[in-house]
């Protein structure tokens, strides 16, 4: 169901099957007072009963680990602890996570002026030794046990099965790729099955939503590492990307697109670079994809504001193209930061009228979908 110039079709028809006294913080952060305890119950029975991922996270800031002289921003992030995060996901019943790398990491500064932003640009083989470091802290991750290898739809399915917490490789910016094509089919190989191919560094693949346009869309490299993307079975994420490079990627693209952690921006709300346009989630949609929904403090203040956010894409691309994408745990004042209360978002969904079917589809369903499709016979668009 999609959204017309009467208003948000589904949002209206929810208002009225919503629970009564059914309450949300206001805090910015979710509390497990703020649904009553069936209906937080009936979100916990709903995950046994169903897979769930997070499409965009950085359990841990897991990053970090190893890092030897972080840049300014990144030393507020502190000490990863990418184990507790795992026993976190485990708790609240996450059954995947798309454990993001940041592959500009060592290049973002903050301020209040311009936000997160790139200072440089790297050296001479300090992307592909970043990359390298980051892999291999989630390499170890899996070793230990804390999180299981979830690289495919029947891996994630099984740690599901097995109540294990799946971790899929991501990266967030393809630098580290550089002009190489082959290191697209060496990430695969390293278990890397989504590569968000801009993020606040304005790269050799295109334009990104926080800075001035320099490529005015996708490069023609960037077309070669779609391409390549596409056929090695890694999945293309735009988010960051402006919308000229989402274009310019949907027309090209082979395999459905993702875009892991943004919303559209709400009716006489103001403008934010990082929400996307209704146009521009349609663009996705429009390849089979999926928008991931994030809780970030951008225009949302409560946990409520949050799942207003969820329901606004649904009513905006349809059931089969919304996810979830926490964004967890690097993620801007976040209105939702605590995977022990995992259960709330889908007792939330549930309380507002969202079938268990649609709700699956949410939670993780969709999700799935998308990674299945990367290795689908082409032609099936």
């Amino acid at each position: 169901m999609k959204s017309d110039d009467h208003g948000w079709t589904r949002r209206r028809a929810l208002q009225g099957l919503a629970a009564a006294g059914t309450v949300f913080p206001a805090t910015g952060r979710a509390s497990s007072t703020t649904l009553s305890p069936d209906q937080i119950e009936a979100g916990r029975a709903f995950l046994r009963d169903h897979v769930s991922v997070d499409v965009h996270a950085h359990p841990g800031r897991f990053f970090l680990r190893g890092v030897t002289m972080p840049s300014p921003r990144l030393q507020a992030y502190g000490a990863p602890f990418e184990i507790e995060a795992a026993a976190a996901m485990h708790d609240g019943q996450v059954s995947c996570g798309f454990f993001s790398g940041v592959a500009d990491m060592s290049l973002l500064k903050f301020t209040p002026e311009r936000g997160l932003h790139a200072t440089r640009d790297f050296q001479p083989g300090e992307a592909w030794a970043d990359y390298t470091r980051q892999i291999g802290t989630l390499k170890a991750l899996v070793a230990s046990g804390s999180a299981v290898d979830g690289r495919s739809v029947r891996s994630i399915a099984e740690a599901h099965e097995r109540r294990a917490v799946a971790a899929t490789f991501a990266i967030e910016g393809g630098d580290f790729i550089e002009d190489r094509l082959d290191r697209v089919v060496q990430a695969y190989a390293d278990g890397v099955r989504s590569i968000t191919i801009v993020h606040y560094h304005v790269n050799q693949i295109g334009d990104i939503q926080t800075e001035a346009d320099v490529h005015g869309g996708l490069t023609p490299l960037g077309r070669d590492i779609v391409g390549e993307m596409n056929r090695a079975g890694i999945i293309v994420d735009v988010a960051h990307a402006t919308l000229a490079v989402t274009r310019d990627v949907a027309a090209i693209t082979e395999r459905p697109l993702l875009l892991s952690h943004s919303n559209v921006t709400a009716r006489n709300a103001p403008p934010h670079p990082r929400l996307v346009t209704p146009d521009h989630a349609r663009i996705v949609a429009g390849t089979g994809g999926v928008i991931g929904s994030v809780p970030s403090g951008i225009n949302q203040s409560s946990f409520e504001d949050w799942i207003e956010s969820i329901l606004r894409l649904v009513d905006t691309v349809g059931i089969d193209h919304v996810a979830i994408g926490t964004d967890m745990d690097a993620n801007y004042r976040p209105v939702f930061t605590d995977y022990r209360q995992w259960p709330l978002i889908p007792a939330a969904l549930l309380s507002r009228g969202v079938s268990a079917a649609e709700t699956a589809k949410v939670m993780g369903g969709n999700a799935l979908r998308l990674m299945e499709a990367q290795t689908a016979e082409r032609g099936k668009r």
